[in-house]
């Protein structure tokens, strides 16, 4: 039987509406990032508030910082970084690995690296709804080996959330979302569905690849691609590489985003609310009085 039920025949491919490079900018302590979403041109992508494609090496990192109101998924590409928070967690995500953290109501944490060399990964924000944005904070965390993972036709995926080629992940999203971590050698053609309703975007990791539509550019590493609206994605790797490439994708919230640095609300108020918190330990924010990381300590910052 051909694999009819992998590989998924589109009726209206989604064409590529906007382009952007991800540009390096100086974020943290010393660390670089590439961010794509959540930068001037692109404020946010509902319900994506920013994406981040970091590189850091020791002593730089993100020491203690908080959230409130969102989830940061953190997908190691090399190297490792330890996190902490104020609730006493602590751990190491290493190459290939992935955190879902969701902040909620709030969490002060840091995340520094692990090892020796550079550290690289991808850090994505995606929004909570009203109604979610003060939940308890949890994690969902997954070894590199844990992740479901499949190849079919020379296309290799790595399911984060969601589906893909007849798997599926085990990751809980509160937020209706999918993160597909694709691989296609040279000449490997994809079709991949994705729900009509929600915003998708894709960015480039690695090769060159051409998207939506056979006969336009290829695209190369470090690009965003924002998806117009269909039903899914089409993409081949006409190079003589391995195209690498992450394909997300979220139902929209459709609510207001009232944003200061690490906290993102529906209202002003609600973010004066949170400074205040925050400010005076309350709400959510009380381990963090007397609370600072290890690494933090260590490094003095």
């Amino acid at each position: 039987m051909p694999n009819q039920d992998i590989t998924s025949y589109l009726k209206e491919p989604r064409l590529v509406a906007r382009k952007f490079l991800a540009r390096p900018q100086h974020e943290g302590v010393g660390a670089v990032v590439r961010r794509s979403i959540g930068r001037f041109e692109l404020k946010n992508f509902d319900p994506f508030l920013v994406l981040d494609e970091f590189s850091v090496t020791a002593p730089a990192g993100f020491p203690d910082h908080p959230h409130r109101g969102f989830e940061t998924v953190t997908y190691m590409l090399q190297g490792s970084i330890t996190h902490e928070d104020f609730e006493g967690r602590k751990g190491t995500i290493e190459a290939g690995d992935l955190q879902w953290m969701t902040a909620g109501r709030g969490i002060v944490h840091s995340e520094m690296p692990a090892a020796q060399g550079t550290q690289k990964g991808l850090q994505l924000w995606i929004n909570l709804s009203s109604k979610h944005k003060m939940i308890e904070p949890r994690y969902q965390e997954m070894l590199s080996k844990d992740i479901a993972e499949t190849m079919v036709d020379g296309i290799k995926v790595r399911v984060i959330a969601g589906e893909a080629l007849g798997i599926k992940s085990p990751i809980y999203t509160r937020t209706p979302t999918m993160y597909l971590d694709f691989s296609l050698k040279p000449g490997a053609h994809l079709q991949q569905l994705i729900p009509k309703s929600w915003n998708a975007f894709v960015y480039i990791l690695e090769g060159e690849g051409v998207f939506g539509n056979q006969k336009s550019q290829p695209v190369t590493s470090h690009h965003i691609l924002l998806l117009g609206s269909g039903d899914g994605l089409e993409a081949w790797n006409k190079s003589s590489k391995v195209l690498r490439f992450i394909l997300v994708g979220g139902e929209p919230l459709g609510e207001p985003v009232v944003q200061f640095g690490p906290f993102v609300m529906n209202t002003q108020e609600e973010i004066d609310q949170t400074i205040d918190d925050f400010e005076n330990y309350t709400n959510g924010f009380e381990k963090a009085r007397h609370w600072r990381s290890e690494t933090s300590l260590s490094l003095d910052y």
